[in-house]
């Protein structure tokens, strides 16, 4: 079984290492080690709240993904990534801090468990699921073309007001990532309805167990989804 909870950093140092570690690794593989995401001053960010995909058998983390609130010590990733190619995104991001706002970012699975959805699937469902906990109205996220799809599922939209009609060369000039804005985590209007039920029913029972089903079967999940020390 694999289990998805939440944590805030600063809470868990050692489930942090096992997360950058295998983050890291999935980076090596397509030469993007330099992603501003993977670096580790989050480890000591109170408004850094790790998802983590962990096996229930033996505890080891399989994926994760990574809720970051603005208006901290730490500016967002997606502004550090883009900043330097398009400088409206610290505006874009100040503008919606009143409300509350924040990145998915950081998300990542192992090898071992492609072909689940774990990380394209599960974990951005995560990601909007507990939004509302941290008070975040908001979500910004930066995605690799893979998680596009995905993320209008849940409600996010592309940042068309931003780079080249919300696309950039990120991490480096062969790779295309594309700036995506989720407007409203609480009502999730712009979210199929098949995600929104789906959402709106983990968010009713934070503790739930599943039969998933990726494109390698079916395979049971757990929902731990209440978070200690919430902002």
């Amino acid at each position: 079984m694999i289990r998805i909870r939440v944590f805030r950093a600063i809470d868990e140092l050692e489930s942090c290492l096992k997360f950058v570690e295998g983050h890291t690794k999935i980076l090596k593989v397509f030469d993007i080690a330099m992603i501003t995401s993977a670096n580790v001053e989050w480890f000591n960010d109170p408004n850094t709240f790790v998802i983590a995909a962990e096996s229930t058998e033996d505890g080891r983390m399989l994926g994760g993904a990574r809720v970051q609130i603005a208006g901290g010590k730490y500016p967002l990733p997606i502004e550090k990534a883009v900043k330097e190619i398009d400088e409206r995104i610290k505006e874009s991001v100040e503008e919606h801090i009143p409300q509350g706002t924040g990145e998915l970012c950081g998300l990542w699975n192992s090898r071992e468990i492609a072909g689940m959805g774990i990380g394209s699937v599960y974990l951005t469902r995560t990601a909007v699921c507990i939004a509302p906990q941290l008070k975040l109205k908001t979500l910004f996220a930066l995605c690799a073309p893979y998680t596009v799809e995905m993320g209008e599922k849940v409600g996010f939209r592309v940042t068309t007001f931003l780079g080249n009609n919300g696309t950039f060369y990120y991490p480096k000039q062969d790779l295309v990532a594309t700036g995506m804005l989720l407007p409203d985590s609480y009502t999730l209007e712009t979210a199929a309805p098949t995600e929104r039920e789906e959402i709106f029913g983990i968010r009713e029972n934070l503790k739930q167990k599943q039969v998933a089903e990726g494109i390698r079967g079916k395979f049971d999940l757990y929902f731990d989804l209440e978070i200690k020390n919430k902002p």
